[in-house]
C-alpha cells in the first residue's frame, strides 16, 4: 500500500482542523452527562476503553490475518469515537450530550492507553524475523498533539469567539465526513489493484468489528436498565471509531502502510453500517411506542 504527501501532510493537517472544529463546537452545557448520567458515561467508556480491545485482539486471533492487518485491526479498536457517531447521535435523537461527553473523554483518555495496547498488541503478534516496535512516550507526545491539542486550542478559542465559532464550526463539521471520504477514496485510488485484496483480507474482520461492537454496545447500555436515548448513544460510540486517526497513526508514527488497511476497510464500512444501525433501531422503538399508545 502506497503512501505518499496525502497521508504524509495533508492527513495530519486535515485531522488536526477537524478536532480543532471538534472544540469549537464543545460547549459547558455538553458535559452535563458527567453529572447527570454518570451510570451511561462509565459504561459507554468501559465498552470503548476495555471491552473494543479485547473483541479485536479476540477477531485479530480468529481471522487468518497477517500480523501487520492483525494489529490495524487492534489500532482501530483502540482509536476514540470521531465526529461521525456524534452526528448520527443527533441525526437519530440519541442523547447527544453523553454521545459528545464519551468521544471527548475518550480523545483525552486514548493517547494514554493506545500506545500501551499497541505496545502489547505488537509484542504479543509479531512473529520471529517480522518484529515491529512502538515507542510508547514518542507516541504518547504525538497523539497528544494531533488529537488532544487541537480540541483544546477549538475550546479556547470558542471561549474567546463564540459568535465566530458558530460560524465556523458547520463548515469544519462538513469538512471531516467530505475529508474521510475523500482520504478513503484516494487510498483506493492509488492502491486500485491490490484493494480486493486488501478487502479479502481485512474487509471481513473490520466489518465483524464495527456490527459486533455496535451489537454489544447496544447490550450492555440495554442490560444496565439505561433509556433509549442512551442506548443508541453508547451503541453508536462503541461501534463508530475514528478510522482517520488510525490511517494516520499507522501511516506516519508507525509507517507501515499495511496497518493502515483496516482503518481504510473499517472507514468505508461504517457509514452504512451505523446509518443502517441508527435506521433499524429508530424504526423499533417508533413501532414499540406506537404498540404503548394502542395498548
Amino acid at each position: 500500500m502506497q503512501i505518499d504527501i496525502m497521508t504524509k501532510i495533508v492527513l495530519p493537517l486535515a485531522l488536526f482542523i477537524i478536532m480543532f472544529g471538534m472544540g469549537l463546537g464543545l460547549k459547558k452545557q455538553d458535559f452535563r452527562a458527567l453529572f447527570i448520567s454518570p451510570k451511561a458515561l462509565s459504561i459507554g467508556l468501559s465498552c470503548q476503553l476495555l471491552l473494543l480491545p479485547s473483541v479485536a485482539f479476540l477477531l485479530a486471533m480468529s481471522f487468518t490475518l497477517s500480523p501487520e492487518l492483525a494489529i490495524g485491526l487492534i489500532l482501530v479498536a483502540c482509536c476514540p469515537g470521531g465526529v461521525t457517531s456524534n452526528l448520527y447521535t443527533y441525526l437519530f435523537k440519541g442523547d447527544v450530550a453523553l454521545s459528545i461527553s464519551l468521544t471527548t473523554l475518550a480523545t483525552f483518555i486514548s493517547p494514554f492507553t493506545l500506545p500501551l495496547i499497541m505496545h502489547f498488541a505488537m509484542h504479543t503478534l509479531s512473529v520471529p524475523g517480522h518484529e515491529f516496535a512502538l515507542p510508547v512516550i514518542k507516541t504518547i507526545v504525538q497523539m497528544l498533539m494531533i488529537t488532544v491539542l487541537p480540541v483544546c486550542l477549538g475550546m479556547v478559542f470558542n471561549h474567546f469567539k463564540p459568535h465566530l465559532s458558530l460560524k465556523i464550526e458547520p463548515f469544519i463539521r462538513r469538512f471531516s465526513s467530505v475529508f474521510l471520504i475523500v482520504i478513503v477514496l484516494s487510498i483506493i485510488h492509488k492502491n486500485a489493484d491490490q484493494m480486493l485484496n486488501f478487502f479479502a483480507t481485512s474487509g471481513i474482520a473490520t466489518l465483524t468489528l464495527n456490527l459486533s461492537t455496535l451489537l454489544l454496545g447496544l447490550f450492555f447500555a440495554k442490560i444496565s436498565g439505561l433509556d433509549h436515548k442512551q442506548q443508541m448513544s453508547i451503541a453508536v460510540e462503541v461501534g463508530l471509531q475514528n478510522g482517520t486517526l488510525a490511517i494516520l497513526i499507522a501511516s506516519t508514527l508507525i509507517n507501515n502502510a499495511a496497518m493502515a488497511i483496516p482503518g481504510a476497510t473499517y472507514s468505508l464500512s461504517m457509514f452504512v453500517t451505523g446509518y443502517i444501525f441508527c435506521r433499524l433501531f429508530s424504526a423499533h422503538h417508533t413501532k414499540h411506542l406506537a404498540i404503548l399508545n394502542k395498548a
